[in-house]
């Protein structure tokens, strides 16, 4: 192994050990600062509000940005950039609905999808303040709003796309890989001890009887029809209609827009005048919610910059914040 390859994993090692003393640190010293002044920082850490225009009324609209596949893996590590953090954007969903002067939302979605729980804890918290509060969600969606990114977009009073827009991919999806046969060309043996006879259903060991195919596939089934009921209700369609166009393909702008999927043709600006025109907040102040600058993400960049794209920071990556087991997802694109 080259020289440079192995200072890169040595230091590797010693970032991955401050990394950890500066999380325990810091978490010891929240707790302090929490049991003072919890009021002050539970609702908005990490985040501020910006003001993108300024009214002369007390009426605001909140711009929420929905970027990257939704998965809630935690917060940003010492090493990766920054991302979709699904705690924080839920926290900024959840000062909507407590915020008495916010009286419209456009949400700007550019996502693949994600996982099926995170996307339904975006979904009912949208309609939790379509309810609750009585007030317009519009949404803008960028270069791709597929699957888990369509999804949340449903309930949305109106959605705009670009041309270029990549949505649809309407569907759920599990996969896992087998490579059984390979490690038996290469003489690697699998001792599994279990409770059950489905125990390691979808292990990468063996391959997935005809009964255990039928089990997952009702499971998939029911995440599928909740999603073509959220779309049906959303867009005011039947499931029928809706099936026609839920088998998993994607679609650009004008697509979505003649099978009902989208209604008008936007960027974000164009939306914030629509929303604003079509319930009478011209004189609404627009803002949106910011990360702020933090040391980890700023060091996380300096850090992929050191390392680089070659391997050896490849694979740290992935063993630091790989996800291996299956679950479903309402996710298009690579996995």
């Amino acid at each position: 192994m080259a020289i440079k390859r192995v200072v890169a994993i040595g230091v590797a090692s010693i970032l991955v050990f401050i990394s950890i003393g500066v999380n325990s640190l810091s978490y010891i010293f929240t707790r302090d600062f929490n049991s003072i002044f919890e009021d002050l920082t539970a609702a908005n850490a990490g985040y501020e509000e910006v003001l993108i225009e300024q009214g002369t009324g007390r009426d605001r609209i909140a711009v929420l940005s929905l970027n990257g596949v939704i998965q809630d893996t935690g917060a940003g590590s010492l090493f990766g950039a920054v991302g979709y953090n699904h705690q924080m954007f839920m926290s900024q969903l959840y000062d909507v609905l407590e915020d008495p002067s916010v009286k419209g939302v456009v949400l700007s979605v550019d996502t693949p999808g994600g996982g099926v729980l995170e996307s339904s804890d975006i979904y009912d918290t949208i309609r939790a303040i379509q309810i609750e509060k009585e007030i317009p969600i519009y949404v803008s969606m960028g270069g791709m709003a597929a699957s888990g990114g369509y999804y949340v977009s449903a309930p949305a009073e109106k959605i705009f796309v670009h041309p270029e827009t990549i949505t649809g991919s309407i569907g759920v999806i599990m996969e896992s890989i087998n490579y059984a046969k390979l490690a038996d060309k290469v003489g690697i043996d699998f001792n599994t001890i279990k409770t059950g006879p489905y125990k390691d259903m979808m292990s990468s060991s063996r391959e997935m009887t005809k009964e255990e195919r039928n089990m997952l596939q009702e499971m998939i089934n029911d995440s599928y029809d909740r999603f073509v009921d959220i779309i049906a209700e959303g867009r005011h369609m039947t499931t029928a209609q809706v099936k026609k166009v839920a088998d998993g393909r994607v679609m650009n702008g004008r697509q979505a827009i003649e099978a009902g999927l989208a209604d008008d043709f936007g960027k974000i600006g164009d939306v914030i005048d629509a929303i604003k025109v079509d319930h009478e907040l011209e004189n609404a102040t627009v803002f949106e919610y910011s990360p702020m600058d933090s040391f980890s993400s700023l060091f996380g960049v300096k850090v992929g910059s050191f390392f680089g794209r070659d391997v050896e920071s490849e694979l740290i990556a992935k063993i630091l914040t790989d996800h291996n087991a299956p679950r479903m997802m309402y996710l298009y694109g690579e996995r």
